[in-house]
């Protein structure tokens, strides 16, 4: 089985394409809400990422075929003074799971964030996402707090 992680080019139809199906997958799973991509974003999804200079994407291709996605972004610890990853997404295509591939996907995020000296790589999960939370703990992620009597942090979001 040859598997080989590949940083995505935008602009490069072929990855687009790969980028744009993985996350539709992913889209369509529960744990990614359930509902295909609307036809905008489908259209407009690599070429808006491409204007991104703090975005990067990474596909895990499994004997040629797409198989795993990751999609990132560079931000700012204001407490480290310091850059950080957010992995945004990161999902792997049912018939792929189990080989590892969310940790090949983690491992390279990581590589990408120490050659930019980032402080961390953050990444959001569903509480009911259980195996993606082992795989996640299994990677080194954990919850977090910063004074016990405040409790752990939580993730929220207000849409617009």
């Amino acid at each position: 089985m040859d598997i080989k992680v590949v940083k995505v080019d935008y602009n490069h139809p072929q990855q687009a394409k790969d980028l744009t199906d993985l996350l539709n997958a992913y889209a369509l799973d529960p744990m990614g809400g359930g509902e295909a991509l609307s036809e905008s974003v489908a259209t407009n999804l690599t070429t808006e990422l491409a204007k991104l200079p703090h975005a990067f994407s990474l596909i895990c291709y499994v004997d040629g075929k797409p198989a795993g996605l990751t999609n990132a972004f560079f931000a700012f610890s204001t407490f480290k003074a310091k850059p950080l990853v957010n992995i945004h997404d990161i999902a792997v295509k049912a018939e792929y799971r189990g080989l590892g591939l969310s940790k090949k996907l983690m491992d390279k995020v990581e590589e990408i964030a120490r050659e930019q000296g980032c402080c961390k790589v953050t990444l959001e999960v569903l509480e009911g996402n259980t195996p993606a939370k082992q795989a996640y703990l299994k990677a080194g992620f954990a919850g977090y707090e910063l004074d016990p009597e405040m409790g752990s942090a939580m993730f929220w979001q207000k849409n617009l």
